[in-house]
């Protein structure tokens, strides 16, 4: 088993811009060519279907893993969702990784004409999908197996406490939004080193012995040459005031050169244990030359 301070850095790509077969396959080629270890995509009405594109990220690539951040499960049934999930992971050879969500976004609920139910429910039904996923992908009668024999790996990410311990209980992969809890149906805010800090501390603690086998993800919002003044303004239209050495304190955040940055993610692998980074896709290229001075 691993210490999760020295556990392997594994860096993510998370693609949301394309709108055509072209340009996907284009940009997840070039992901893979820069040592990107994983591309994921997004679950929201508005953007390309999240398993189809999957299939076609997979067709595209030779090594690069593909993955979802995240599944909003409260759009599907669990065993369906389980087939779907389990054939890309067949068809790609194996190299699927899911990351499931309860939904955060009531525009989105209704856009899609679903019930906007309370937080309690929308956790409720991501547990019962995480164990139906659990159960299906080990099934000896799931057609097509999954190509990984204990199915694909599964992430479940949030920011509230009730998701968190859902996470240390049964992920392989404990995602941190890099967000603060906001009312619920509100829209996102980014969260400060404090809060971001003592919710990593607390999954830690949940986590206990599964510490050395689970690995720990956080967004990269922002990988910026310096901390000059309003450089973070766009990042969720948040209203941060923070100065120079508090905006890099942020695990979301990256200031300085290539070879700072690689310190700074370093650094943080050691003081929280994070070991896998998932980029946001206009950081591709600044965070390509992060993961070269870094290999």
């Amino acid at each position: 088993m691993t210490s999760p301070h020295n556990r392997p850095l594994r860096f993510g790509l998370v693609v949301f811009t394309p709108a055509t077969r072209a340009q996907w396959v284009d940009k997840v080629r070039r992901a893979e060519s820069l040592g990107y270890d994983v591309v994921s995509v997004s679950d929201h009405l508005g953007m390309p279907a999240p398993l189809a594109t999957l299939a076609l990220v997979a067709e595209a690539t030779e090594r690069i893993r593909i993955g979802t951040l995240v599944l909003n499960t409260s759009f599907y049934q669990p065993t369906v969702l389980a087939r779907d999930i389990a054939t890309v992971d067949h068809y790609a050879g194996g190299r699927v990784e899911v990351g499931l969500g309860a939904g955060y976004d009531k525009a989105q609920f209704d856009r899609a004409g679903l019930p906007w139910v309370a937080a309690k429910e929308r956790v409720d039904h991501l547990e019962r999908t995480v164990l139906e996923l659990r159960k299906v992908f080990t099934a000896p009668d799931t057609v097509p197996p999954p190509a990984q024999p204990k199915g694909p790996p599964i992430l479940i990410a949030g920011r509230g406490p009730r998701v968190l311990r859902l996470a240390a209980e049964h992920a392989d992969i404990v995602g941190f939004t890099g967000t603060a809890p906001v009312r619920d149906g509100d829209g996102l805010r980014l969260g400060g080193p404090q809060e971001i800090s003592r919710r990593i501390a607390e999954v830690h603690g949940l986590l206990g012995e599964r510490a050395r086998d689970v690995e720990l993800n956080v967004p990269i919002h922002r990988v910026l040459p310096s901390a000059a003044s309003g450089a973070v303004t766009d990042v969720w239209q948040n209203e941060l005031d923070l100065d120079a050495s508090q905006l890099a304190e942020l695990p979301s955040f990256l200031v300085g050169s290539p070879k700072e940055c690689a310190d700074q993610l370093l650094e943080r692998r050691q003081r929280y244990g994070l070991s896998y980074f998932s980029v946001l896709e206009p950081e591709m290229d600044a965070f390509a030359k992060v993961i070269e001075e870094l290999r």
